[in-house]
């Protein structure tokens, strides 16, 4: 499992665009298996990484099993996500991951500051 910098770089991104959803509950807004298949069906591969936080090597590149620890709902960053994503890393000791994920709660609760 590595970070994957081009989804690192596009939270970062929405959250100063002000792409962020601050209160939610992840495990109701999270996308489901249907939201993603739909989102696959307008986007490539690449597109639908990008809201992933980590890249599963042992899986082939084009499939859902290769990305992993999503953070947002393919329009915003939710809070939640990212706290579940940092929780997760944490568990499974994924320190660039969990790092990363710190960084963008940091810039998240800094920007409410």
């Amino acid at each position: 499992m590595k970070l994957n910098q081009a989804a690192f770089k596009q939270a970062k991104s929405l959250i100063d665009d002000g792409k962020v959803v601050k209160d939610s509950d992840w495990s109701e807004k999270q996308p489901s298996s249907d939201d993603e298949n739909k989102f696959l069906d307008d986007k490539d591969w690449d597109t639908y990484g990008k809201w992933f936080l980590a890249l599963d090597t042992d899986e082939n590149d084009d499939t859902k099993g290769h990305f992993n620890f999503p953070y947002g709902d393919f329009k915003k960053v939710h809070r939640s996500a990212v706290i579940a994503a940092k929780q997760r890393a944490g568990q499974y000791d994924y320190k660039d991951i969990e790092d990363a994920a710190d960084e963008l709660l940091e810039k998240i609760d800094g920007d409410s500051k």
